[in-house]
């Protein structure tokens, strides 16, 4: 329940970071400003690069309250898919989560696996591992570019070099990715670095 309002969050005024830590602090502090006459207001959830929308509406304790019934709502959803996975497994060998399902594969295949120690399902899941560390590093970097690209674009999506920066994030070129957003703010450069490189979940 309390991961959301922990969650490593960043709230900029216009291009400009006015708050950074727990959402639930981030909200506070940014209630807390006299909004007017300021830049509007975006939230970032620096776990995802997303947007977060708040209602800051009423006291201190009515954002907390919505805060941590959001909370709630999310832990109980999931719950639920936890456990309607777990009944969807049933009877069998509940204790490892082994799941049967079909698998097509030619003669040799089989005869391959067949001569592998433990048997074809052992040997499949020993390649499956292996494949998953394999691609760790990579599924990494896409989750940092995908991460700093979302907080890019919405607020830097019309910022000079916006298009070079995309490029050069998505190709991993991090020489080329800093140089092409030189000119920015910045609250807003240093942000998208720090996302860029997976330091924006340090809280």
């Amino acid at each position: 329940m309390t991961d959301l309002l922990s969650r490593p969050s960043a709230a900029f005024s216009g291009q400009q970071l006015i708050a950074e830590g727990a959402l639930v602090d981030v909200a506070l502090a940014v209630r807390a400003l006299p909004l007017d006459g300021m830049a509007p207001v975006l939230v970032f959830d620096q776990t995802t690069g997303g947007v977060v929308d708040l209602d800051l509406r009423g006291s201190t304790a009515d954002v907390i309250r919505r805060l941590t019934e959001r909370a709630q709502a999310e832990g109980a959803t999931s719950k639920a898919s936890g456990e309607a996975q777990e009944a969807a497994r049933g009877r069998g060998r509940p204790k490892l989560g082994v799941v049967a399902r079909e698998v097509t594969l030619l003669p040799r295949h089989w005869e391959w696996l067949g001569e592998q120690p433990g048997g074809a399902s052992q040997a499949l899941r020993r390649l499956v591992d292996q494949a998953r560390k394999a691609g760790d590093g990579a599924d990494k970097d896409r989750s940092r570019q995908g991460i700093a690209y979302r907080f890019m674009q919405a607020i830097a999506g019309d910022l000079r070099g916006f298009e070079e920066a995309s490029r050069a994030l998505f190709a991993g070129d991090m020489p080329r990715f800093e140089r092409s957003i030189t000119a920015w703010p910045e609250d807003v450069r240093s942000f998208a670095l720090r996302l860029a490189k997976g330091e924006g979940d340090d809280g």
